[in-house]
């Protein structure tokens, strides 16, 4: 059974206002996940997961290694199919959308990205425009706004013309936002975006991501880190073997005993200003 807790003792005040303020109006939901089960083979990897994703709401998914995480989000974004359950934009199930249907409302950004060409950092934002491309290669007046504006929310439009594979790790993820921004998705999916970046550019990707869910997309974050979480989300679905375990308001439903449950160690937390801090 899934535990939705009403109070935490790491406090609901950790949580952004977002959510909250969205279920008290009852919106719809951009992203149903409906009880999905999926299999490698005979391995049962994902048992009967759901969860739903709003406008204007960061929903952290968090759990060990081998827990689903990746294949939840590959039966989201259309890679897999799952062997029983819906997954629906809206209150269309993903099958019925078709891939460029699906992709001008869904939009990936990947751990990491090399690509084979020195691409520019405008050049790799345009590729988000694919979906709404007709026959024709060349970009219309509303393409060229569109990327203006996803490298301006991410704060790299004087970087436009540089080359890519020349910029920091930081700079290369904040490139992949924007990308994803010029998609005009509905919702956002971000795989472990912060890995292996310095805790500068950890803060500025986690920042960025928040604004934009703050402006009205749905974003779904895959995360190993708790005070992560904690700190930028307001959702949290908790996962281990394949079944959720908790699933909530971040201040209501991060505790010492969910996370020791999904991490089988002790948890420490302490609270130092604004922010509480977990440790193992």
């Amino acid at each position: 059974m899934v535990r939705q807790m009403a109070n935490g003792p790491f406090g609901e005040s950790q949580s952004a206002p977002a959510l909250a303020e969205m279920a008290k109006g009852g919106a719809e939901a951009l992203l149903s996940v409906e009880d999905v089960r999926f299999s490698y083979g005979a391995k049962e990897v994902l048992k009967g997961v759901s969860l739903s994703v709003t406008a204007g709401t960061l929903r952290g998914l968090l759990g060990p290694n081998g827990s689903g995480k990746t294949t939840l989000f590959k039966c989201c974004l259309g890679f897999l199919k799952p062997k029983s359950g819906a997954i629906k934009i809206g209150q269309k199930p993903i099958g019925e959308l078709g891939p460029k249907r699906l992709a001008a409302k869904v939009a990936y950004v990947p751990q990491e990205h090399h690509p084979s060409f020195p691409y520019s950092v405008r050049e790799m934002v345009e590729m988000g425009r694919a979906p709404h491309r007709g026959a024709l290669p060349m970009l219309t007046k509303r393409d060229h706004e569109a990327v203006e504006m996803a490298l301006g929310r991410v704060g790299l439009a004087d970087r436009a013309n540089e080359n890519y594979g020349h910029l920091s790790g930081g700079q290369r993820r904040l490139v992949l936002v924007a990308r994803a921004l010029a998609q005009e998705a509905e919702i956002m999916f971000l795989d472990e975006p912060t890995s292996s970046l310095d805790f500068s550019n950890q803060l500025i990707v986690w920042e960025t991501v928040r604004s934009i869910a703050s402006q009205g997309l749905g974003v779904v974050i895959c995360c190993h880190d708790p005070n992560h979480i904690l700190w930028f989300c307001d959702e949290v679905a908790a996962l281990k073997n394949g079944r959720i375990l908790a699933d909530g308001p971040v201040g209501s439903t991060i505790d010492r005993e969910l996370l020791q449950t999904l991490y089988g160690r002790e948890i420490h937390a302490e609270t130092i200003g604004p922010r509480t801090f977990i440790y193992p």
